[in-house]
């Protein structure tokens, strides 16, 4: 898929799940803050419990880029732990590789993190990992391979360019930017991970 189509879809997809994916769908987003097609301004009825718990799901799905088994693994995984299942989820997919290059600020949208670890340009403790599903363990370094690091993408990123588009970099991590080196201090806190989605209607929908 080109660029310019893989834009319009988040943009569309933004739109029809009501939060901006990307820095450039919020753009369009905040233009056009109603669902795509002809009747997206008209009014709706008003959703059923099902489509309101589904969205929800697909939100949380959206933001992190991942496909529906891999979201269902991760849930049945939560569900497994103590405490509430909704933060569990959250937390186990925040500690995933791809999520943690992004909320370092080494890439600027999810697609472009996931990217950046299949190519083999990112190290968990100084072994390359093409994984981007992998869980980062407390205490573990993520940095950017040195042959990597001279590539623009990454230099842009040491300079700090993305971090008028990104959150603030969450307490669990510790990052040195200009070296493109993060550190995972702890298990991340639901209340922390910078992602729109209200985790009890996600349980309810895998709960039906």
């Amino acid at each position: 898929m080109s660029a310019p189509s893989r834009n319009r879809r988040q943009v569309r997809l933004s739109r029809a799940l009501g939060i901006a994916l990307t820095p450039k769908a919020e753009k369009y987003f905040e233009r056009r803050p109603y669902p795509p097609g002809e009747h997206g301004r008209a009014r709706r009825r008003n959703d059923s419990d099902y489509s309101v718990r589904l969205k929800e799901k697909q939100r949380l799905r959206a933001q992190y880029g991942i496909r529906e088994a891999q979201l269902l693994k991760v849930y049945k995984e939560a569900r497994r732990e103590s405490g509430l299942t909704g933060e569990n989820l959250v937390e186990l997919l925040e500690m995933r590789l791809d999520a943690l290059v992004l909320r370092a600020g080494f890439a600027r949208t999810i697609a472009q993190a996931r990217q950046f670890v299949v190519h083999r340009h990112i190290m968990v403790d100084g072994q390359r990992v093409d994984r981007p599903s992998f869980r980062v363990k407390e205490g573990q370094m993520i940095h950017v391979h040195t042959k990597s690091a001279a590539m623009d993408p990454f230099q842009v990123a040491a300079a700090g360019a993305h971090r008028d588009v990104l959150p603030a970099v969450p307490g669990y991590l510790k990052v040195d930017l200009e070296a493109l080196q993060a550190t995972l201090l702890r298990r991340p806190k639901r209340a922390e991970v910078p992602v729109t989605c209200d985790v009890q209607l996600v349980v309810e929908h895998y709960s039906r």
